[in-house]
C-alpha cells in the first residue's frame, strides 16, 4: 500500500473502514493528542459523531526517548512495558523521574484542551479511540484503560497503521482493533506518511472547535 499523504488523508481512509459505526447510538470519537486528533477529526466528521480527546503521554526510555517504556493517562492510569524496562535496565528512580515530568505535561494538556469542562460521561456508551499510528501500543493501551475505568460499554481502537504485535496485545484491551495497514518489526509511524509534521496545540483546538461547530450546524 502507498503511504498516506497526511493525517487528514489517513483519517478519511480510516473513516471509510469504520463506516458501519455511524449506526451506533450515543457513540463518541476520541483522538489521542496530538497527532491522533486530525485523524480522529476526519473519522468524527464522516461518522457524524462528537469528537473529544483522551490525554495520554508516552513514557520514553531516558536514553531513547522515542522508545516507550510505558504510558500514563487520565484518572491515574499507568502502563508499564515490563520487557522494555528490564531489557534496558531502567531503574525505578529513572522511571519515576520520567513519570513525574510527563505528568506535568499531561496536566497541562488536559487544562489546555478541556479547560474547566468536566470529562464527558462514558457510562454505557461506545467509544472509538483514534491515533495516527500504533507502534509499541503503550499510549493506546492507556487510553483503552481510561475508557474502561469510565465504564464505556464498548471500546474500539482504530489507527491507519499498526504493529502486528501490538494489535495482538491490544485486542485484550479493546473490544475491536481496526488498522488499515499492519506492519511487522520495528518502525516509526512517520514512515507511513508523506507529510508527518508535528501537530500543535492550536491544531488540536481547531479540530475540536470545527467538529463542535459541525455538530451544532
Amino acid at each position: 500500500m502507498d503511504r498516506f499523504a497526511d493525517r487528514a488523508d489517513a483519517g478519511r481512509q480510516l473513516a471509510a473502514k469504520l463506516a458501519s459505526l455511524s449506526t451506533l447510538a450515543d457513540a463518541l470519537v476520541f483522538g489521542l493528542p496530538r497527532g491522533g486528533v486530525p485523524v480522529a477529526y476526519e473519522v468524527a466528521v464522516a461518522l457524524q459523531l462528537p469528537l473529544e480527546v483522551f490525554v495520554v503521554r508516552k513514557l520514553g526510555v531516558p536514553s531513547q526517548r522515542e522508545l516507550a517504556m510505558g504510558a500514563i493517562g487520565e484518572d491515574g492510569v499507568v502502563v508499564v512495558e515490563e520487557d522494555v524496562v528490564a531489557a534496558l535496565h531502567v531503574s525505578p528512580e529513572e522511571f519515576a523521574i520520567v513519570d513525574a515530568r510527563e505528568r506535568v505535561e499531561l496536566g497541562r494538556r488536559i487544562e489546555k484542551y478541556r479547560g474547566d469542562r468536566s470529562a464527558t460521561s462514558l457510562i454505557g456508551r461506545a467509544v472509538v479511540i483514534v491515533d495516527d499510528g500504533i507502534a509499541t501500543g503503550a499510549t493506546a493501551r492507556a487510553a483503552c484503560r481510561v475508557a474502561r475505568a469510565r465504564n464505556a460499554a464498548r471500546v474500539i481502537l482504530a489507527a491507519p497503521m499498526a504493529s502486528t504485535r501490538s494489535v495482538k496485545e491490544l485486542r485484550r484491551e479493546a473490544d475491536e482493533v481496526v488498522a488499515l495497514v499492519m506492519a511487522e518489526g520495528s518502525f516509526s509511524v512517520g514512515q507511513w506518511y508523506e507529510h508527518f509534521e508535528e501537530t500543535s496545540d492550536d491544531e488540536v483546538l481547531e479540530c475540536l472547535k470545527r467538529a463542535s461547530q459541525r455538530r451544532l450546524a
